[in-house]
């Protein structure tokens, strides 16, 4: 298995995707965001469309793409205070409906498929290199910012009193939750880009932990989610997306119930 470039290419991106998602994730569960992976996943499809309209590199066009929604919706963010829901579906419709449009006017010629639900096979050297560039990037910028983003989780007007630049580290975390939907497109796929961002997240939680151990057993979850649904997709030649995504329900199920029976146990 590992004797093919593509395994190999993939596993290599696969490091990076399954630390920087968690990272992302937690602090997008924490501020209430989740449905923003999942919106922005979606305006990846636009970028994707726009760059083979003009024959780019899908992943580059995906993230300045989705960088430009990232930005839209925190400006928005100033208009829609009371419904904030609102934003993401303003996002999703104008994103989809670019999609659609140039998908089905003939102007793109390209099968997408393996873009919307990932593919192994698809998998190149080049892609590893974009993935490093900007998980590098995206991590270094969360260590930078880390004091300010734990601050502003759980109290947004109380950083922005203590003297945070709150706007700018909002701009740059939108963009670096696009450079991380966009990066993970290939292996994990659009539709389900938003379960590696949030389940192993979600599964961290149940565990009752601090902030930093659940962090820690969120991305340990994620090494779970995504090598497993690899090697599975080899073996059964399936799209390794949607494993990846059953892994991660399977994985928060199985940490439901080990909750359940410690809980059990205590009270017994």
């Amino acid at each position: 298995m590992f004797t093919y470039s593509f395994m190999q290419n993939a596993f290599l991106i696969s490091i990076f995707i399954a630390a920087l998602c968690p990272v992302i994730g937690m602090f997008l569960v924490l501020r209430r965001y989740s449905m923003m992976g999942d919106t922005l996943s979606h305006a990846s499809l636009a970028g994707i469309s726009v760059g083979m309209l003009f024959e780019q590199n899908p992943v580059l066009s995906a993230f300045l793409m989705v960088s430009l929604f990232s930005i839209i919706i925190e400006w928005l963010r100033k208009h829609f205070r009371t419904y904030a829901e609102l934003i993401l579906v303003i996002i999703l419709s104008l994103s989809i409906g670019i999609a659609i449009t140039l998908l089905s006017s003939g102007l793109v010629h390209a099968n997408i498929d393996s873009l919307m639900f990932g593919s192994i096979l698809t998998v190149t050297l080049t892609d590893f290199y974009w993935v490093l560039f900007f998980s590098v990037v995206s991590l270094f910028l969360v260590y930078k910012f880390y004091s300010a983003l734990m601050f502003m989780v759980f109290d947004e007007e109380g950083a922005a009193i203590a003297g945070v630049n709150v706007r700018l580290i909002n701009y740059l975390f939108a963009i670096i939750v696009a450079a991380t939907i966009s990066i993970s497109i290939r292996i994990v796929g659009i539709l389900v880009i938003s379960s590696l961002i949030a389940l192993p997240i979600a599964a961290a939680l149940q565990l009752e932990m601090g902030f930093r151990k659940t962090l820690l057993f969120g991305v340990i979850f994620s090494y779970i989610d995504i090598f497993s649904g690899i090697i599975i997709s080899y073996w059964i030649n399936a799209a390794p997306g949607g494993i990846i995504a059953i892994n991660a329900v399977l994985l928060l199920l199985c940490v439901l119930s080990y909750k359940r029976i410690v809980r059990s146990g205590r009270v017994i």
